[in-house]
């Protein structure tokens, strides 16, 4: 049976059973919607004959329930099924297109400026609130917004991709096949990763309150799958044989160009031999900004930048374009490009506010996997946000790319990572991890949707910082990013002063239920709820010393190039770190540089220095110190 005749025959069939006294849910005249969420599921399910589970369990894995104050989530996902509507989502441009930013951040050699062209919005998984307006007849603004309407647009879908199996069945099992088609994966491989996973949830069942107060359950439920069921679905397969991955995610390999223009230039990643070259310290998060379809087009492009994945946003597919031993031009620092990983995750509305369930949770066990592999630590000085790497030298710190932005759930995201930010310590141990709660912080930013226009408010793991201990005092000043000495503002992307969930910053003062932290060479004012105590090490500089440079790379002395290689210049940044100042230590980072400018990799070359680095928390972004310039002590003493 095709889709389109499944489609009119199920319209049928609902429109029969209305003319009959059918009960439904907010569908029948007189009959009243559901009072709360859990009733809303459970008369979806019987309306269109969806087994319960799989209507809670396949919303849960792209939603986990909530509805977003109606906005869309950063792949144009709406409401609590995550039905997709591309054209009202607003779509921008790529991040990589903001800003002055150089992705390879390697001054040696020219700027990259990459032209990214047109998007490609043609998946018709991005277009889902059609197929589910016309489904229950209900006007696809209504399904974006209502949550009963949402959720019975998601069951309808659910009961054609049913009915095109031609299943006729009860049992939650036997809905395999169609909740891998919920997932709009095009390939075998990750729609069965969808499948397993949302299935994986009902057999350990969930409960949890919703963002907008409704406790929803989902019982933990035995299930036995017909898996069979791919078969059926027409899909492609994948291929993974390439990837770097966990096996049961399904990743697919899709290379990065690696390709000579002549003139001795080439693009789009450098080749190396990591971990035996260097190591790999860092994972770096970012937002695409971009649909999936026009990320993989760009990878695939020799003239622009490259990652090593790109995770796509309804069904948390994987794909991987370049090997974890090899070099990609991501973060916009060289230092950290040569020592890191970076995951593109799929994200475009210019004004989405929500990452989904499904993406977190493939995202979470690909880093878990490649923690483990490389050695690299789960906390926050390790694993980064593209907007926690620093500016190389003064002139690139305010180019610099600001995803995922306020909107990823860090808190989330490590508690899927299985290290969830816990006090390590008290109010006596001289540091603090920022960790607000995120469902109820909502700061109120501006420029979502046009400069000076307010967001629409929404649950952050940012913190905004202030002069003094009170919520009205102006916000700190970052010099880098406003030269002006003017103090930051709510704008979207101004991360002059905050701090960010996760990061860890030393205690400055206490006045009752604030705190002030060392930020930037200033005290930064927060309340203590929106923290945890944390207990570590600390530099500040050394004794006699008034003040000492900061970094935003960890270069080697200029005595140990070898001849024939230019030494890079050891930069400071234009911030302060004074005498008396704190500043929490993340790392030790060895004196590094990775000469890679030709096409040949066996002219490639690693110097390494006798100087060492710290990392510390410096701001929103990490920053790096001479140890030599340093006293490094427990934070309590």
């Amino acid at each position: 049976m095709s889709r389109s005749t499944s489609r009119t025959l199920l319209i049928a069939a609902v429109a029969a059973g209305l003319a009959a006294g059918m009960s439904t849910a907010a569908a029948s005249p007189g009959t009243a919607p559901p009072t709360t969420r859990q009733g809303a599921y459970a008369a979806a399910a019987e309306e269109f004959g969806v087994p319960e589970s799989v209507l809670l369990g396949v919303s849960y894995l792209e939603s986990r329930w909530d509805t977003n104050a109606g906005l869309p989530s950063t792949s144009a996902g709406y409401g609590p099924m995550h039905l997709t509507d591309v054209v009202a989502a607003n779509s921008g441009g790529t991040h990589h297109d903001d800003g002055t930013e150089d992705p390879r951040g390697d001054t040696a050699r020219p700027m990259l400026p990459p032209s990214p062209g047109e998007q490609d919005f043609s998946a018709p998984s991005l277009r889902t609130v059609d197929v589910a307006a016309d489904l229950i007849d209900v006007d696809a603004a209504v399904l974006r917004s209502d949550p009963v309407q949402n959720i019975r647009g998601g069951a309808a879908l659910l009961a054609e991709y049913q009915s095109a199996l031609g299943v006729d069945s009860d049992a939650p099992g036997d809905w395999y096949g169609a909740v891998a088609r919920y997932s709009g994966a095009a390939d075998t491989a990750s729609a069965r990763t969808f499948a397993n996973e949302v299935f994986t949830t009902i057999a350990q069942g969930v409960s949890r309150v919703t963002d907008d107060g409704h406790r929803v359950s989902l019982p933990a439920t035995p299930v036995d799958l017909d898996t069979a069921q791919l078969a059926d679905l027409g899909l492609r397969a994948t291929d993974t044989s390439e990837t770097e991955c966990p096996a049961d995610l399904g990743c697919e390999w899709i290379p990065a160009p690696y390709e000579a223009f002549g003139d001795g230039d080439y693009g789009n990643h450098d080749k190396a031999n990591r971990p035996e070259s260097q190591k790999i310290k860092y994972i770096i998060i970012h937002d695409t900004e971009g649909s999936y379809a026009t990320t993989l087009r760009l990878v695939q492009d020799p003239t622009y930048v490259s990652w090593q994945y790109t995770l796509r946003s309804a069904d948390g597919h994987i794909a991987q374009h370049v090997k974890a031993k090899d070099v990609a031009w991501h973060a916009g620092n060289w230092y950290v490009n040569a020592k890191s990983i970076g995951l593109e995750h799929e994200g475009f509305a210019a004004n989405g506010a929500w990452y989904t369930e499904a993406m977190y949770r493939t995202s979470s066990k690909l880093v878990r996997y490649l923690a483990e592999k490389y050695g690299i630590p789960l906390d926050r000085q390790h694993i980064l946000g593209h907007d926690n790497v620093p500016g190389t030298i003064p002139s690139t710190v305010r180019g610099m790319h600001w995803d995922p932005g306020p909107y990823w759930d860090w808190a989330h995201y490590f508690e899927l990572l299985e290290a969830p930010f816990r006090s390590t310590g008290t109010h006596r141990t001289g540091l603090v991890t920022i960790r607000p709660d995120y469902a109820t912080n909502k700061p109120a930013f501006t420029g979502c949707d046009g400069a000076g226009v307010p967001c629409e408010p929404h649950g952050s793991g940012t913190v905004v910082l202030r002069t003094e201990p009170r919520d009205d005092a102006p916000q700190l000043t970052d010099i880098g990013l406003r030269p002006d000495g003017s103090p930051g503002t709510m704008h979207i992307s101004d991360h002059s002063s905050r701090g960010e969930t996760g990061q860890t910053f030393a205690i400055a003062e206490r006045r009752g239920q604030w705190v002030a932290v060392w930020y930037l060479g200033q005290k930064g004012w927060l309340k203590s709820s929106d923290a945890v105590w944390s207990v570590g090490f600390v530099a500040t500089p050394k004794k006699g010393r008034e003040s000492i440079p900061v970094y935003g790379r960890a270069y080697p002395e200029a005595s140990a190039y070898p001849p024939g290689i230019p030494p890079q210049a050891v930069t400071p940044l234009q911030y302060t770190l004074s005498a008396g100042q704190k500043y929490a230590v993340g790392l030790v980072a060895p004196s590094e540089y990775y000469r890679a400018v030709t096409y040949d990799p066996t002219n490639h070359t690693v110097v390494r220095g006798e100087m060492t680095y710290l990392q510390i928390q410096f701001g929103h972004r990490v920053a790096f110190v001479n140890v030599d310039d340093v006293d490094v002590r427990l934070s309590f003493s």
